[in-house]
């Protein structure tokens, strides 16, 4: 952590300050930026970063050391009448005060803060405003390291998800049986042999299984032949100090001949996915700023105009980071208006799809890093046509 870094983007955005505050480990954001440990945490405490001058911190005299490793004045409160009233001290003349808060809830990564804090800062005749675009600088940016651990598992989850397509074929010519949770358990036991881990297990769906985005295999699940669809979703990161996620999807046909409503849906996918792509490079070669909103718009737009926009359930993508779902901007103005800015750093999926009940689905996931020329990379290898198994 760097105040005088801090204190420069406060600047930049007209805010008086930026207030962390946390109370039994609500608030992992808090804990990352601020460089502290994330101990057990059973009183409040507020760290409040100025603008212009030394930090302060309110501690608790129950756990007083709390926050002795950061720097700036110490206050210790007993009572909670004392509690409020350092806290309004140590304030001082701020009017604008950023914290984890995010108005209605849009963006519920940022929104941490629980309401009667909200209310007591307020209080004090104080304007909260929410802290997304200081989070998405100062902890969401991936750096040149970052980037380097996402290019490693990038290299083994393509060749992993490539092995499971394969998979799928060698069983079916043996005359042998393999359903979706045994090739999840396949996929997970190679991302052991390549020191890979991840936050969940990957998702294996065939035919209308995967019309449900978050479809959870089942050991009795269905087993794969001829005329199947498929889709496998996959993420991990090394399981190294600094690991950074790889997240995509790609789908297949088990035989030669495809449905013709099949290729239809995912050729309107790719190119949802190719046109959200193309605006990203563009707009960034032109120096134009781009919110994560404004992708979503481009790809949304081109499954509405095909006639499948009722059938595109979710957002466009998210952000990435050591947690598959980070906390910078997500490409998004469906469950949320996400209005914050993507940079140098930004590292996202791009994945939209199509899902039609009891039938089939399709979802094209790429990993997009912005470089800090101004250039957007999809990190890893595209699905272009239906992978024929």
């Amino acid at each position: 952590m760097d105040i005088k870094i801090i204190q420069s983007e406060l600047k930049k955005m007209g805010l008086d300050g930026w207030l962390f505050y946390d109370f039994h480990n609500r608030d992992p954001i808090a804990y990352k930026i601020l460089g502290l440990e994330n101990k057990h945490t059973t009183r409040r405490w507020y760290y409040f970063i100025p603008a212009k001058g030394e930090p302060k911190k309110l501690v608790s005299a129950v756990e007083s050391t709390k926050l002795d490793a950061l720097p700036g004045k110490k206050f210790i409160y007993l009572p909670y009448e004392e509690q409020h009233k350092l806290l309004e001290k140590i304030l001082g003349s701020a009017k604008r005060v950023a914290m984890q808060y995010s108005p209605k809830n849009n963006i519920p990564y940022i929104s941490l803060v629980d309401g009667g804090t909200i209310e007591l800062i307020k209080s004090f005749g104080i304007r909260i405003v929410s802290s997304a675009n200081l989070v998405s600088i100062f902890e969401a940016l991936i750096d040149e390291r970052g980037y380097e651990l996402h290019k490693e598992a990038q290299k083994d989850i393509d060749e992993i998800r490539k092995l499971a397509f394969k998979k799928i074929r060698e069983t079916i010519d043996l005359n042998q049986q393999l359903n979706e949770f045994e090739l999840q358990q396949f996929i997970l036991e190679r991302f052991k042999e390549r020191n890979l881990v991840t936050s969940s297990a990957p998702i294996v769906g065939i035919n209308d299984h995967p019309a449900d985005p978050h479809f959870e295999p089942k050991p009795d699940g269905y087993v794969f032949k001829e005329g199947d669809t498929v889709l496998i979703d996959l993420w991990a990161k090394k399981n190294v100090e600094g690991g950074i996620y790889y997240d995509i999807t790609w789908v297949g046909y088990v035989g030669n001949e495809p449905p013709i409503k099949y290729v239809k849906i995912f050729e309107v996918a790719k190119d949802a996915r190719d046109a959200a792509i193309k605006f990203i490079q563009d707009s960034l070669a032109k120096r134009k700023k781009i919110y994560g909103w404004q992708v979503d718009d481009v790809a949304r737009t081109v499954i509405k105009k095909a006639g499948f926009g009722k059938y595109f359930i979710h957002r466009t993508g998210h952000s990435i980071g050591a947690e598959v779902h980070g906390n910078g901007p997500n490409i998004d103005n469906l469950e949320t208006k996400d209005e914050r800015e993507l940079v140098p750093g930004c590292l996202f999926s791009i994945e939209p799809g199509i899902y039609l009940p009891n039938e089939m689905a399709v979802r094209t996931e790429v990993n997009v890093y912005i470089n800090k020329n101004f250039t957007a990379e999809v990190t890893g290898e595209i699905q272009k046509e239906i992978i024929l198994i």
